[in-house]
């Protein structure tokens, strides 16, 4: 694709040997006659690996509206998916963090389309075009301490041949679809049962869905009326309603009820949600 590809290459300030790196990227885009942006980003306190990813795309959000790119790609391949499904499920995490590493989506932060074109290959295909060019790519040596969870399961993976990486990325994929599915759903039960009170900024929601749905329904109510939530706090919420007890997240609160439909004469919970009104200072 020559004249539609640029690259930029980042030194995080973790490494001495990360700003040579920099300028090894830059002479192999110069070789082949591709735009390059170095460039520097300081990683806030807290979980490295984390810190540091934040950090990364919103550079990479700055550049790319800068030189006026369509999309960003990153190199995210099947190895990394499998990686990510089994450190999500040792966590517990829910549908949203078990589809993985998505194909496609959005910079945090931005508009910038982020796309992962190398999920469908595995890390030793990668490795094997990168060496047909005769180029020795750099070896991070974070991705060999096992001070990080990622290279622990790394190390688990290559240690048990049964766990199939490219198996464990394909069921990523599986529950990626789900998940979206369950947006769709969400979706339409957000456009169907919930519509505004007539009594200022309120929402009423009638609800008669799975908690799945429920979930996003009411994280999607909360952010119209101005908060946010996770879903883990949307979901002790939906919980707290559906026992018939009022629930207080994200600057809103929400009071649980029960009344006729009078379009279909169906009995209905119906949840309520307005902002909650300030506390008072003494």
């Amino acid at each position: 694709m020559p004249g539609e590809i640029a690259v930029m290459s980042l030194d995080h300030g973790l490494r001495p040997e990360a700003a040579g790196e920099v300028l090894f990227v830059e002479d192999v885009c110069a070789v082949l006659g591709i735009p390059f942006t170095g460039g520097q980003v300081r990683v806030g306190a807290g979980n490295l690996q984390a810190k540091a990813r934040e950090a990364r795309y919103a550079a990479l959000e700055r550049w790319a509206v800068e030189q006026e790119l369509g999309a960003v790609a990153t190199a995210h391949h099947a190895d990394d998916q499998a990686e990510t499904l089994l450190m999500r499920l040792a966590r517990g995490s829910g549908l949203a963090g078990l589809a993985g590493v998505r194909a496609w989506g959005h910079l945090p932060g931005g508009e910038t389309a982020l796309i992962r074109p190398l999920l469908d290959f595995r890390k030793a295909e990668l490795e094997a075009v990168v060496a047909s060019i005769g180029i020795t790519p750099v070896r991070d040596p974070s991705n060999n301490d096992p001070a990080f969870d990622r290279v622990r399961v790394r190390d688990h993976l290559a240690q048990h041949d049964w766990l199939d990486a490219a198996r464990l990325a394909e069921s990523a994929q599986h529950l990626a679809e789900a998940e979206r599915a369950l947006e769709w759903y969400a979706e339409i039960d957000f456009e169907e049962m919930v519509s505004p009170e007539d009594d200022g900024p309120a929402l009423r929601y009638y609800c008669n869905v799975p908690r799945a749905i429920q979930v996003e329904t009411v994280r999607r109510i909360v952010a119209e009326l101005g908060g946010r939530v996770s879903r883990s706090e949307a979901g002790r919420a939906a919980d707290r309603l559906w026992r018939g007890d009022n629930a207080s997240l994200g600057g809103v609160l929400a009071v649980p009820g029960i009344e006729t439909v009078e379009k279909i004469g169906v009995v209905m919970r119906v949840w309520r949600f307005r902002p909650e009104p300030p506390r008072k200072v003494h």
